[in-house]
């Protein structure tokens, strides 16, 4: 048997093609929509590839196993709960594919989506019986499992496919033998987990041991934790994971439609009708000089995640690249389905020699000129366009925070009337940044080349000072905070509750408050998952109803707020609305519950 992982860095996805030596015969697992690279493996190994399995449909790229089919002749697996367009076979809970020594097997392992499956490997000269590896797909990763929120926009919610999740892990891949190799879908820096380790394959008794959500713990506290933290998916996945599911042109087809030189005049006329002009090349290079209103996102990085993110599916784009890297700057494109390219400017910035007047440069600071400039009498308004974990390690005191993926909804909240200075870790995100903020108008824009790791290079300083938030006496209790935090129909979406609440407490705003009517006690519920660990830092405000207010009722609906809470206290203890118990006795029950020192 031969098995060969194919690793993707830019979109930190894993692959594989499975060999058998004595039938010639090849089975590849999630392909990348370029594959050349299986065909030219499976030609050297005297390979056929027949078999073309996808453990999922995946949201951050677009699979070749349609260019494998057309190419080979492959058939097409998916799981048996899988919808597609085009024929497929259909693999049920322990469904077999052999050929020669090689089998594969089937496991529905749903919760990452709907569809998942997983594939044991067997290899049978070794053991007819003893699994040899599992590809998890999203699943199980190293290190993490796969999030279970990125079908909410097609109808599926977070919590229920958490619950398979949940269900898929503890009753399939953890009853395999501990020794089997785990081989998943992605590797550290996708957006489809929020915890995954550099390496790419591990055991399942390296996962069992290690791995954060295969610790032992109920299933509503394993939805709280894998549903909470994660990161904002871009907002081409929902469009990959059903194109993934539908007949489309391959990748041939559209890049030989795309492959197109235009001249400069032609490209003019093209952004004046809403083309968007991509700049490929590296941010020195387009500081130094670009055309007016097109924005950078380089080949250097993450190009295709950062192109669908920002980038509109709806309007054609024009490629600007270094000449010879066109095709590249087309086909990662392609990767991730945006087969809207509709040519590319023939030779590249050399084209616009003449024509200086239509180009532009942005100002790429040192770090040091950078800080003498925010400490001048009229400094500009630094930008920092990390994400909220880099900016709680450290930002530059006196900027505001707006993560790249939102600056084009946030734009409107920074200022045109004031110098911009855009910063991020090492300078691929603040180039994007600045040439985003030139092409909505903002005409004085500069950025700091290096970021934050050239700023500490140069030893200056970094904050981690959260804004203070108002806060005005209460009772005996103290100081508390003035803007808190409401719960009211927090059930509609506890995933995102969830993570608001965090994010809320991360800024200051402690002061929550909660009532067992909300949602039926279930908004008590999502409160407890947000302050989990956190206990200390909140003041925690809920409410009783009118009909439960009696003496005794009272402190019944008070402990049962509690359970909910995972609490033995509140600070603060309220009677909803007044009822037809009289006052005193809700009254009575509070100082029964004070003197309890349960409030």
């Amino acid at each position: 048997m031969i098995l060969k992982q194919f690793y993707l860095n830019c979109l930190a996805h894993a692959s594989y093609l499975i060999g058998d030596e004595r039938t010639h015969t090849a089975a590849v697992v999630d392909p990348q929509r370029d594959v050349d690279q299986y065909v030219t493996f499976a030609a050297e190994h005297g390979l056929e590839i027949r078999h073309v399995f996808l453990t999922h449909f995946h949201a951050d790229f677009v699979a070749g196993h349609l260019e494998l089919r057309d190419r080979t002749g492959a058939t097409v697996y998916l799981g048996a709960a899988a919808k597609a367009e085009y024929a497929f076979t259909p693999l049920h809970d322990g469904d077999l594919v052999e050929f020669g020594r090689v089998r594969l097997k089937a496991l529905e392992t749903p919760g990452h989506t709907a569809e998942s499956i997983s594939i044991v490997v067997l290899d049978l000269d070794r053991s007819e019986t003893q699994p040899y590896a599992v590809l998890t797909g999203d699943t199980l990763f190293i290190g993490d499992v796969g999030r279970p929120d990125l079908r909410v926009s097609l109808g599926w919610s977070a919590t229920e496919l958490g619950g398979m999740l949940y269900d898929s892990l503890h009753a399939k891949l953890l009853a395999l033998p501990d020794g089997s190799l785990v081989f998943p879908a992605h590797g550290a820096g996708t957006l489809c987990g929020k915890a995954l380790s550099h390496e790419t394959v591990s055991t399942i008794g390296e996962q069992r041991a290690s791995n954060y959500a295969l610790q032992p713990m109920t299933k509503a506290t394993f939805i709280d934790l894998v549903t909470a933290d994660q990161p904002d998916a871009p907002p081409y996945f929902p469009y990959d994971a059903v194109l993934n599911s539908r007949e489309r042109p391959t990748l041939d087809e559209a890049l030989a439609r795309e492959l197109k030189p235009l001249a400069l005049d032609d490209v003019l006329a093209r952004q004046a009708g809403g083309a968007q002009l991509l700049d490929t090349r590296d941010a020195a290079e387009f500081a130094a000089a670009h055309l007016e209103g097109s924005i950078n996102i380089g080949l250097g990085g993450q190009y295709a995640t950062w192109a669908g993110t920002l980038l509109s599916r709806e309007r054609p784009i024009v490629i600007i690249a270094d000449p010879g890297r066109e095709f590249e700057a087309a086909m990662r494109l392609g990767r991730i389905g945006f087969d809207h390219v509709a040519g590319y400017l023939d030779q590249g910035l050399r084209s616009v020699d003449m024509r200086v007047d239509l180009t532009r440069r942005t100002d790429r600071l040192s770090a040091l000129l950078a800080a003498e400039r925010l400490g001048s009498q009229k400094p500009p308004l630094g930008v920092d366009v990390r994400t909220p974990p880099e900016h709680a390690t450290g930002y530059i005191a006196g900027s505001v925070h707006v993560p790249l993926n939102h600056l084009p909804e946030q734009v409107a909240d920074l200022p045109k009337d004031r110098p911009l200075l855009v910063y991020c870790a090492g300078g691929y995100r603040s180039s994007i940044a600045a040439s985003l903020l030139q092409h909505l108008g903002f005409t004085d824009v500069s950025e700091i080349a290096g970021g934050t790791a050239a700023w500490e290079a140069a030893q200056l300083p970094l904050t981690t000072a959260v804004p203070a938030q108002p806060t005005r006496p209460f009772g005996t209790v103290g100081e508390v905070s003035a803007v808190g935090q409401g719960t009211w129909e927090m059930e509609a979406d506890r995933a995102a509750s969830v993570a608001a609440l965090r994010r809320g407490l991360d800024l200051g705003l402690t002061h929550i408050d909660t009532a067992e009517m909300y949602g039926d006690g279930a908004c008590e519920e999502i409160v407890a998952a947000a302050m989990d660990g956190r206990r200390d830092d909140v003041f925690l405000v809920s409410k009783v109803l009118p009909e439960n207010a009696s003496r005794s009722g009272t402190v019944q609906a008070c402990e049962r707020s509690l359970r909910r809470l995972r609490t033995d206290r509140l600070d603060c203890y309220l009677l909803h609305w007044r009822g037809r118990h009289p006052l005193e006795e809700t009254v009575a029950g509070f100082e029964a519950l004070i003197a309890a020192g349960k409030i």
